[in-house]
């Protein structure tokens, strides 16, 4: 017979975790919608579009003809090609004049590919605005329009997309849905919209921001170095007093973000080294992970050992909201809702890449990324640019 104490400290570990998972329903809860309108004023500023593609000629072309498409215009739509192998290049120049190509200068010492390539995009234009887009996110027609309608109407200086993100395969369907409820939980994403709060996240697959403002933090260069470039972004924007929102976007955005279970692999586990390689807070991730996610499915089956009816009323509880959160989140962001029960498998993927990332980091292997490779030694600090006539 289990003692009271025991009893009582895995109750309260119970609605520890119910708190905890129940949250990413809360957040999402929260998100802000933008969604396809009514045309705005027409006296709207010039966007400018930059897209750092490498070996993108899979998803680039649907990419392109969707900002051709677009109702907002005229667009100017460059592309810096990162020494692609494929015909990445010739998708591009198919479209000029409309399209502009520019060849990526070597990447120098420091500095990761894709913001090299956001940094050349964006001097490369002199729009008002800016809107860095991945290569594998296609925009309804009239995205651009609702973009810059909501951030003028909000005087927003940042306004980033989450699109849908396309699930096909049956690891992107287990895995992703997970996914985005742990970004919801660490970053509180809907709170970046607000003023007063610290929460900083953009969405680097597309986000819209006034040129000055990019500018005034040292736009890409101040990040150079910086796996996760989007989240340094932000932080340097809000730190710098900017105005920026984050809106759930499902009909004005699209993507899929991996085609097999090695590519997500790699994605993921770039994404969780962070902004900084930390030994002791990739085995604080991994034990909240097991401690948050597993531990809760054996409360049901130490119940019924010890014969508690406490325990065996909780454990049930637990499994039946835990197992049916996962299945209503799944349903929410596209994934057939049946895979929502396989979150332990979801979770267990996460544990793998937490564990990976541990030995690399260890044993000082780099991050590997689209054929490129990063030291994984702690990123340098952000650099504020200094002070010219161009960002004074």
């Amino acid at each position: 017979m289990l003692a009271l104490g025991i009893v009582v400290l895995v109750l309260a570990a119970s609605v520890a975790v119910l708190l905890y998972q129940g949250a990413a329903l809360w957040l999402a809860a929260q998100m802000e919608s933008l969604g396809p309108g009514a045309a705005g004023p027409a006296d709207r500023p010039t966007v400018a579009v930059v897209i750092a593609a490498r070996n993108e000629e899979i998803d680039l072309p649907a990419t392109l003809d969707g900002l051709l498409e677009q109702s907002y215009g005229p667009l100017e739509i460059v592309v810096v090609d990162g020494g692609s192998t494929d015909r990445t290049r010739e998708v591009i120049d198919a479209r000029a004049p409309q399209v502009r190509r520019i060849d990526e200068p070597p990447l120098p010492p420091g500095w990761v590919g894709k913001n090299w390539g956001c940094a050349i995009g964006a001097d490369a234009t002199r729009s008002e605005w800016i809107l860095f887009l991945d290569a594998d996110v296609r925009l309804h027609p009239d995205a651009v329009a609702a973009m810059m309608d909501r951030a003028r109407a909000t005087e927003s200086d940042l306004l980033t997309l989450a699109p849908k993100v396309e699930m096909v395969g049956v690891w992107e369907r287990v895995v992703l849905p997970f996914m985005v409820q742990l970004i919801l939980l660490y970053f509180r994403a809907p709170r970046m919209s607000r003023p007063n709060s610290r929460a900083a996240l953009v969405n680097g697959q597309c986000y819209l921001v006034r040129r000055a403002v990019y500018a005034s933090v040292g736009g890409h260069r101040a990040i150079r170095g910086y796996v996760l470039e989007d989240i340094a972004l932000a932080r340097n924007l809000k730190a710098a007093g900017a105005r920026m929102r984050l809106a759930w976007a499902p009909g004005l955005a699209t993507t899929r973000m991996y085609r097999d279970r090695h590519e997500m692999f790699e994605g993921l586990l770039k994404n969780i080294h962070g902004l900084r390689y930390s030994t002791a807070r990739q085995a604080g991730f991994l034990a909240g992970l097991i401690g948050f996610y597993y531990l809760p499915l054996l409360v049901l089956p130490l119940g019924l050992a010890a014969g508690n009816l406490p325990l065996i009323g909780m454990g049930g509880f637990l499994w039946i909201a835990l197992f049916g959160k996962h299945v209503a989140f799944a349903r929410a962001v596209g994934a057939p809702a049946a895979y929502g029960l396989l979150y332990p498998v979801a979770a267990g993927f996460y544990a793998a890449l937490l564990t990976a990332s541990l030995v690399d980091g260890h044993r000082g292997r780099p991050v590997r990324w689209k054929g490129r490779w990063y030291a994984r030694s702690p990123d340098p600090a952000p650099e504020r640019p200094a002070e010219t006539p161009a960002n004074r």
